[in-house]
């Protein structure tokens, strides 16, 4: 009985700062006016700005500006949105999510190729929004000899802290292009000489297209898979032969198949 009371007489313990604001700021989120000027002074890759919905006075607008000038996506969200990125912190209406390495061009990841003297092999991702899948994709792609992935500005993940650490040091050694129109960058390779192969339930067996040429794979998000205006413009749709109840495979696990059979091909000729 004796035990109980002093049990019951114990002191609350103390809360911690990471009790009272448990998200903490989100991975590469820099916010405040001043800080995420200087961020895009610096020329840092940065794949988004958020902004406080309504809240355009003042340095938000000089903001709002130097981030179109550099095709920046600009997302207008609401004020609990804002507090949870940034953990609790002074955000004063705005907040940059910094990439954790700098993108490249999609003229860069041809250069690769052509210094490899090997015909081009590219990862497009259309629309893949869970850094984990990207982190993991990048590693299929590099472990298949890839020599870079594309992905899109909007609606799709960027290169974060996730996605690097997902990528298992994969994301050091490759090249990742991120482009304001996928399609009509697809448009521009066909023009260089580069099939383009949409991974999507319905097409043709992997096992018997045409791989061995300089060719581009497109995978789709998560929920969507490729969209139709980037499907329509490629050259062929293949799929994965599925042989039990479950009719699809996760992306990353998609593109290992995939990717790995490219790369097989080109290397045991």
């Amino acid at each position: 009985m004796q035990q109980d009371n002093k049990r019951d007489n114990r002191r609350a313990p103390i809360k911690r700062d990471r009790d009272r604001y448990p998200d903490r700021a989100a991975e590469g989120i820099v916010y405040g006016r001043n800080e995420v000027r200087e961020l895009l002074k610096s020329g840092r890759a940065i794949d988004k700005i958020f902004v406080r919905r309504g809240d355009k006075e003042g340095s938000i607008n000089v903001i709002i500006g130097e981030a179109s000038a550099r095709r920046i996506p600009i997302i207008e969200v609401e004020k609990p949105k804002l507090d949870s990125l940034c953990g609790g912190g002074v955000h004063q209406g705005v907040a940059a999510q910094a990439a954790e390495k700098e993108y490249c061009s999609v003229d860069d990841i041809l250069a690769i190729a052509e210094e490899r003297g090997e015909m081009p092999f590219i990862a497009i991702l259309d629309g893949v929004e869970d850094p984990y899948n990207l982190g993991a994709v990048i590693r299929c792609a590099e472990c298949a000899g890839v020599h870079g992935v594309i992905i899109p500005k909007r609606r799709a993940s960027g290169l974060t802290a996730t996605a690097a650490k997902a990528s298992a040091g994969a994301l050091e050694h490759m090249a990742v292009a991120k482009v304001v129109n996928l399609a009509a960058e697809i448009d521009k390779l066909k023009e260089l000489g580069v099939w383009l192969y949409a991974a999507e339930a319905g097409g043709e067996s992997l096992y018997k297209t045409d791989l061995d040429r300089p060719c581009a794979i497109v995978f789709g998000s998560e929920g969507e898979g490729v969209s139709r205006l980037v499907k329509e413009k490629c050259d062929y749709v293949v799929s994965i032969p599925m042989y039990g109840k479950v009719n699809s495979l996760n992306v990353s696990t998609a593109a290992a198949v995939v990717l790995n059979e490219v790369a097989r091909r080109r290397n045991e000729k």
